[in-house]
């Protein structure tokens, strides 16, 4: 018996320690993992390359700046491991239907970050510290300022409401995008510097040559709630570096001039989605109408739509925010892009678009790269208020300025006196 025992007690040895091996190989790796992925949290965000969600030729870098081939494959080998794809330093671009055979040749390189000799506007940079300043104060200091989720962490927000906020990781660039507010030109010039969208296999260089159509097509804009898809359990992790290494824009409007604006382009004109959705609710509710028509093409030659003042009862309504959240159009700038757990780096107002596009995309460094588009003067106007509120009843323009007077304040606009007294 023990000369049978004695070899298999020897073979259980050596299987023990080969076990043990593949244990300490196992942990050695996911070790050296971590250790790479602190590396490339410590170094910036601004060195992993996320590819954009449409394929494109891969960026010519210049032979004057030749990156190190060490970050590269430290980079390569982060990229694979968090996205599980190709080697993203391959080259050769993908195929794709629209591409000619000649499109490698007109692919124009993206032009490298500008710097500038002369310092921007002092008072400029002052309005926007004043801007980031009021931001900082109402959020953490502001005890008469109370709403939900102001004092909430960045964690605690669900993913489902991270969705305005746009990625772009090739200038290191995060826009929190509004309705109402200058977003189809914002969202223009994302797609421009991302270079999301092809044309015969080349990016588009000039914004207002992004189809219509396209510039709010959800598959061109890589936004956080999507990082969870792609990124799984470190989607956290990686928001979280690019808001602490990009910059951080939005911009904002007068609260009540911007429902008048999305009343205006919503309900004033034939839009079938938004009668269907919303309009034959109000006109049910609101309007008397037990009946309404069907469809938008019958409603409106029989001069049936709801009024400003019914959308404002829709809004006050405890039922419309029980049956669905507001939607993204009259929805608060700080349930969009939550000013008090983000720290943007840039406020802009579409009462000076102009002026602050200007000087946002010289901060950003790629005031050679794009133009903001120009504005076309068909803006509501604040001075308009008085007329559209007039039907709206007092104890109703009240609570509306209830209901938005976290974006009054956070972002500076004055109480509407003449309407509330």
């Amino acid at each position: 018996m023990a000369t049978k025992r004695g070899p298999d007690l020897h073979k259980g040895v050596n299987m023990g320690k080969w076990r043990w091996f593949r244990v300490s190989l196992v942990l050695g790796s996911v070790f050296m993992i971590l250790l790479i992925i602190l590396y490339w949290d410590d170094v910036g965000a601004s060195h992993l390359y996320l590819p954009p969600l449409s394929p494109r030729p891969a960026p010519h870098h210049s032979p004057t700046h030749p990156t190190p081939s060490f970050l590269s494959d430290i980079n390569a080998f982060v990229n694979q491991f968090l996205e599980g794809t190709n080697d993203p330093t391959d080259s050769a671009p993908p195929d794709s239907a629209n591409q000619s055979e000649h499109a490698e040749e007109r692919y124009v390189p993206r032009r490298e970050w500008k710097v500038h000799l002369t310092p921007i506007d002092p008072e400029k940079r002052l309005g926007q510290e004043r801007r980031r300043q009021r931001l900082h104060d109402l959020c953490h200091h502001g005890d008469d300022l109370a709403f939900p989720g102001k004092n909430r962490s960045f964690d605690d927000i669900p993913n489902r409401e991270l969705d305005h906020l746009i990625v772009d990781d090739r200038h290191g660039i995060i826009y929190c995008y509004v309705p109402k507010v200058a977003c189809s030109n914002w969202k223009r010039i994302m797609i421009v510097l991302s270079e999301s969208l092809l044309q015969e296999g080349v990016p588009y260089r000039d914004p207002l040559a992004v189809p219509q159509e396209m510039v709010h097509n959800s598959s061109l804009h890589f936004t956080f709630n999507k990082f969870w898809k792609r990124y799984g359990k470190f989607s956290r992790h990686l928001m979280k570096v690019k808001l602490q290494k990009y910059t951080k824009f939005l911009f904002v409007r007068d609260p009540f001039v911007r429902l008048i604006s999305a009343y205006r382009n919503k309900f004033e004109q034939p839009n079938e989605e938004f009668y269907r959705r919303f309009a034959l609710l109000m006109l049910r509710r609101y309007g008397n109408h037990s009946e309404p028509p069907a469809a938008v093409g019958d409603a409106f030659p029989a001069g049936i739509r709801p009024s400003f003042s019914e959308f404002v009862q829709y809004l006050l309504d405890p039922k419309t925010e029980s049956d669905a959240p507001f939607n993204e159009h009259w929805r608060q700038v700080y349930r969009l892009c939550h000013p008090c757990q983000i720290q943007y780096d840039f406020v802009g107002q579409l009462e000076t678009v102009e002026e602050d596009a200007e000087q946002l995309l010289r901060v950003l460094k790629v005031d050679n790269v794009v133009d903001f588009p120009p504005s076309h003067r068909n803006h509501t106007a604040s001075s308009w208020q008085e007329d559209w509120f007039s039907r709206v009843p007092l104890v109703a323009r009240r609570g509306l300025y209830r209901l938005y007077e976290p974006d009054f304040r956070l972002f500076g606009y004055s109480r509407p006196d003449s309407l509330l007294d």
